[in-house]
């Protein structure tokens, strides 16, 4: 494809992007569906050029960057507490998923072979959380439900490469399942390593650099930094960047100033727009290249269709199956917790007026570990996955563009490989459209609702009071407060800026302004170090919703831009 057609074909999708992404939130629906559709539309055209794009520009250029996106606007508090779900639906259901279908498929292809045929399964096991939790959020659903949905799409896409990997290779030789067990811990274990390393690493540097636009710039190349030498190393690249981005939104809130954070929000949230809806688009473009394949390789597209619609049904029905029990898990575990949380607050209440236990050398730590705890059993008893929300879940397998990239990674031998491409794609549509465009209406009927305005609001209010309190008490009501030169501050700077902060205002009276000008800032600063800490140890202990958490950093993070402060 020439040039000028390749800058057009970019110009005009991104141009249709931003257009699907406007009408869609307007007219409530969803945008991937959106874009896919309108991408199968224009496939048809006359005239329109195939779109077959490499599979390795999805899978090392395209995925790693959107995961990464997604994994630092994680809070670790929730992935945490759900840590055994996530797991379970991202590991376990992609594997049953895997073989499940992979039967199936042998069963219909006899000559494909059962490594072959779990191959393909793995392609179309990992469902793409892009779509539900778009919708999700829209609709109000509960935070534990979308942070299990994005948990499960930042982990399951990594179980199912790594699985394909695994079972092309045994297509060459003899399968043996310790060595393939082996190699998918191996893959884990040293993707894991890394990206925590790359993660926890870049942020340390850039913290040090502190220019927005140059941490930001190396906040871009991160994910390619855990991705490239994990997948050297033969383990999960698509892991490894899971876990930087993991490192990366625990430990920047820490090391990042406010200014930093920002921009790269910003920045970050127009890249993952342009990622997460291009691919998609792009999905519906590569309909005609890959009928006309089929027909080139003298198969029927008939029995693509047929084929792949059968495998829409097994891959619903295992996933239900397999949501039933974690959730009736759930349910049962959820009585149990109500009585911990009541324990943990005793124990808390005894802790906080036993003068001994204050004074012990570890009773800081102690007490620290019983409010994580005693925050984690609340959140279990008052967060229950009810039957509606495992219904939510169940319904939410739509599959994706990494569906279609993994198919077309096949070896080009491959076994019927142009009609297992084509029957990749239509899973990947059919549960996209059918599953997504209906989990609205579901949704709807099981009237299932998150956390109202008010609520949170109240819950906000409450967070940023306890961090003014922390501030208040900590440095304008300290008697041995002190400047940096070891001098006192002044007590008209004290006062007015007691005024100011209880009323979150930034204007300085213009009278003995200079004579303030050296004082304010720097007061100011400690007062935002002290609700920082306070803020990072209500994030520690997971007292608060993350959504909470999320806004009263918003909050702060606006008022040192706005004070110049770190």
């Amino acid at each position: 494809m020439d040039v000028e057609i390749l800058e057009l074909v970019a110009v005009v999708g991104v141009l249709v992007i931003v257009a699907a992404s406007y009408f869609a939130g307007k007219f409530g629906l969803a945008t991937p569906i959106v874009l896919v559709l309108l991408g199968v539309g224009l496939s048809v055209l006359p005239g329109m050029p195939h779109i077959e794009p490499d599979p390795e520009l999805i899978l090392a250029v395209v995925l790693p960057p959107l995961l990464y996106s997604a994994a630092v606007n994680m809070p670790v508090v929730d992935f945490r507490r759900d840590l055994r779900t996530i797991g379970a639906l991202s590991v376990l259901l992609v594997l049953v998923s895997a073989f499940g279908t992979g039967a199936l498929l042998w069963w219909i292809f006899p000559d494909l072979g059962f490594a072959a045929a779990v191959a393909v399964g793995a392609v179309i096991s990992p469902p793409d959380a892009v779509a539900a939790t778009s919708i999700g959020k829209r609709l109000g659903l509960p935070p534990r439900l979308l942070t299990i949905l994005e948990g499960e799409g930042l982990v399951n896409d990594a179980t199912a490469l790594v699985l394909l990997r695994t079972a092309v290779a045994a297509t060459a030789g003899a399968f043996s399942f310790w060595q393939a067990a082996g190699s998918f811990a191996y893959a884990v274990a040293i993707a894991v390593v890394i990206g925590l390393v790359v993660g926890l690493v870049a942020v340390r540097v850039r913290s040090r650099i502190a220019q927005p636009t140059l941490t930001t710039a190396i906040s871009f190349v991160v994910p390619f930094l855990a991705f490239l030498p994990a997948e050297a190393a033969g383990a999960s690249g698509v892991l490894a960047v899971v876990a930087a981005g993991l490192a990366t939104g625990a430990s920047g809130v820490r090391r990042l100033s406010a200014p930093d954070r920002n921009a790269e929000r910003i920045n970050w949230l127009t890249v993952q727009m342009l990622l997460e809806n291009g691919v998609f688009l792009l999905m519906g473009l590569q309909l005609r290249a890959l009928v006309v394949d089929v027909q080139g390789a003298g198969l029927s597209v008939a029995d693509s269709v047929w084929i792949g619609l059968a495998m829409v049904v097994a891959l619903v029905v295992i996933r239900a199956v397999f949501v039933a029990p974690v959730i009736l898990t759930a349910r049962r575990r959820r009585s149990g917790h109500e009585e911990k949380a009541r324990r943990f607050e005793e124990i808390l209440e005894q802790v906080s007026s036993d003068d001994r236990f204050q004074q012990h050398p570890r009773g800081a730590r102690i007490e620290r570990w019983l409010q994580r705890n005693h925050a984690d059993a609340r959140f279990y008893a008052g967060n229950g996955l009810g039957w509606r929300g495992g219904a939510v879940l169940a319904w939410s397998g739509m599959r994706g563009v990494v569906t279609l990239a993994a198919a077309q990674s096949l070896p080009l031998d491959f076994p019927y490989r142009s009609q297992l491409v084509l029957l990749a794609f239509v899973v990947a549509l059919v549960t996209l459209v059918a599953q997504g465009g209906t989990l609205p209406l579901l949704i709807r009927l099981l009237g299932i609702r998150g956390t109202d305005e008010e609520t949170a609001h109240r819950e906000l209010s409450l967070l940023l009071g306890e961090m003014r309190e922390a501030a208040t008490g900590q440095v304008l009501d300290n008697p041995d407060l002190r400047r940096r030169d070891g001098e006192h501050f002044d007590e008209e700077v004290l006062e007015r800026v007691r005024g100011l902060y209880a009323r979150r205002e930034e204007t300085i009276p213009h009278e003995n302004r200079d004579s303030l000008a050296a004082q304010i800032p720097e007061l100011n600063q400690i007062l935002l170090e002290v609700e920082q800490d306070a803020l990072n140890e209500a994030r520690s202990i997971g007292a608060y919703d993350s959504r909470t958490i999320a806004s009263a950093q918003r909050v702060l993070d606006a008022a040192a831009t706005r004070r110049g402060t770190r």
